[in-house]
């Protein structure tokens, strides 16, 4: 079974003259166990794939199926239970006058789970951080130690898929390789299926299998990361987007 699919997706902004389309006509599988990317300059609409499938962004047509089922308008906690995303800014996504232990304990007493001492603990120790941390506010901690409570956050429901919207990309570069490769370890013990939007061609080769490139709202290409590091592209833009990449690094 897919843990993702899209078809034909359509999301936009404003209505009438008003209207902007942000994604054209998308679709995307994404099977389960995956970790695939969408990739694209700023304004490309791969974040806005993601805020369609949690609902952020009510204005959508097309087909989104998670799970092999079909999503609608609305959200209900069993789809919160199995999507979870995680957020560009660490500091943004946490409410500052809570401690580690209060937003933990919230999505926790959400969902249902009753152990949340035993629960909060084991979250903790999953993403790089100890007990010291707990009563801790986001001030306290750093970009890095904020984005490791922001992921634990979303592994509090037990989700099967993680949305990650740039995951480190506000992050020190030093800092970034460590969430990553704490990214790369929680897939393997959870068995999850992500999908990671990034402009950073360079993140998606360490983190992902296949990936779509995306340019004004469309999809305009989908390789494997083997035939995107070799330069095997069908499409100017897709090569154009590498080359860039490359001389960055040089």
């Amino acid at each position: 079974m897919s843990a993702v699919e899209i078809r034909d997706l359509t999301v936009w902004f404003g209505d009438g003259d008003e209207r902007t389309d942000a994604v054209k006509s998308a679709t995307m599988v994404v099977e389960e166990g995956e970790s695939f990317g969408l990739v694209g300059e700023s304004g490309s609409g791969k974040s806005t794939v993601l805020r369609a499938i949690t609902g952020l962004v009510p204005t959508w047509e097309g087909t989104i199926r998670v799970m092999g089922q079909p999503l609608g308008r609305r959200r209900d906690r069993t789809f919160y239970k199995t999507v979870q995303m995680v957020f560009q800014d660490p500091y943004a996504s946490l409410h500052p006058r809570m401690t580690v232990d209060a937003v933990l304990s919230e999505v926790l007493g959400l969902h249902g789970f009753r152990d949340v001492d035993a629960r909060i603990d084991k979250l903790l120790r999953d993403v790089g951080l100890g007990p010291g941390f707990r009563f801790r506010y986001p001030h306290q901690l750093s970009g890095g130690q904020r984005q490791r409570v922001a992921i634990a956050r979303a592994l509090a429901p037990e989700p099967r898929i993680l949305l990650l919207d740039e995951p480190t990309s506000a992050l020190d570069v030093s800092v970034q390789a460590e969430i990553l490769n704490l990214l790369t370890d929680l897939r393997a013990e959870h068995k999850l299926t992500y999908i990671m939007v990034s402009h950073d061609l360079g993140v998606v080769g360490h983190m992902c299998g296949r990936v779509a490139v995306m340019q004004h709202g469309e999809i305009v290409e989908e390789l494997g990361v083997t035939d995107m590091r070799e330069m095997r592209t069908r499409h100017p833009y897709t090569k154009h987007l590498l080359e860039s990449a490359l001389r960055s690094v040089r």
